[in-house]
């Protein structure tokens, strides 16, 4: 049998939290996070919704909200 090693790459990602909101749904408001966070950071890696809660008013769901935690490539700027 032939075990195949494939070479480590060898990186450093930052990582950040934002809360995502949508009138819609939890999927929405998490697209809009990432969506955003997409027009600032590059090579975003991975999402991860770590929280999900809605506001209510007069007993009515009014807004899904994802706490999403996303991680990206750490650029070294010197070099």
């Amino acid at each position: 049998m032939v075990t195949r090693v494939w070479p480590m790459s060898e990186s450093v990602y930052n990582v950040i939290e934002l809360i995502g909101t949508s009138a819609e749904s939890w999927e929405r408001a998490t697209a809009n996070a990432v969506a955003e966070a997409a027009k600032t950071l590059r090579d975003l890696r991975v999402a991860r919704v770590i929280e999900q809660d809605v506001m209510v008013e007069d007993g009515e769901v009014v807004l899904f909200r994802s706490k999403v935690r996303l991680s990206f490539k750490h650029e070294n700027p010197i070099e």
